[in-house]
């Protein structure tokens, strides 16, 4: 299924659902952070997706994670609440999805970076080579804010 991301798109489609969704930013030793090339769009991301039932959000972090990018983490914080209505994802089974994404800060425990059928490349990525990469602006601001390390998580 691919997927087309509208930010700020006036001829966008409406919406028809919003779904519970994490992300997680995930750094290392050396500060560089996790992320995934997504196999939907080809953008590169932090690790994350839908909550299913019978989890808890931190659980999904942990999951989506470790099935995103091979990565075993532990959730410590929350990075920000990301709502944006002019953020709009469009899945060609005719979803339209309204933005509502959790950013959790979270800590690796151990694995390997491999690719799954939502990835198709996972790498560690030092701040200053993030230009270098084409990252959606909704993703870079939660990337951005979990550099910032906020006193109070970003509400928006």
């Amino acid at each position: 299924m691919t997927r087309t991301e509208h930010y700020y798109d006036p001829d966008a489609p409406a919406p028809n659902s919003i779904v519970v969704a994490v992300t997680a930013f995930v750094t290392d030793n050396a500060n560089r952070v996790l992320l995934i090339c997504r196999s939907d769009n080809d953008l590169w991301a932090l690790p994350g997706g839908a909550q299913e039932f019978g989890e808890s959000i931190a659980e999904t972090v942990v999951r989506e994670t470790k099935e995103e990018s091979g990565i075993d983490v532990k959730v410590e914080g929350l990075v920000g609440i990301y709502t944006n209505p002019n953020h709009l994802i469009e899945f060609s089974d005719g979803e339209v999805r309204q933005q509502f994404s959790l950013c959790f800060r979270a800590r690796p425990l151990g694995g390997s970076p491999a690719v799954s059928d939502e990835s198709t490349d996972v790498r560690w990525i030092a701040r200053q080579d993030l230009d270098g990469v084409s990252i959606h602006p909704s993703m870079r601001l939660r990337i951005d804010h979990g550099y910032e390390r906020r006193a109070e998580p970003y509400i928006g």
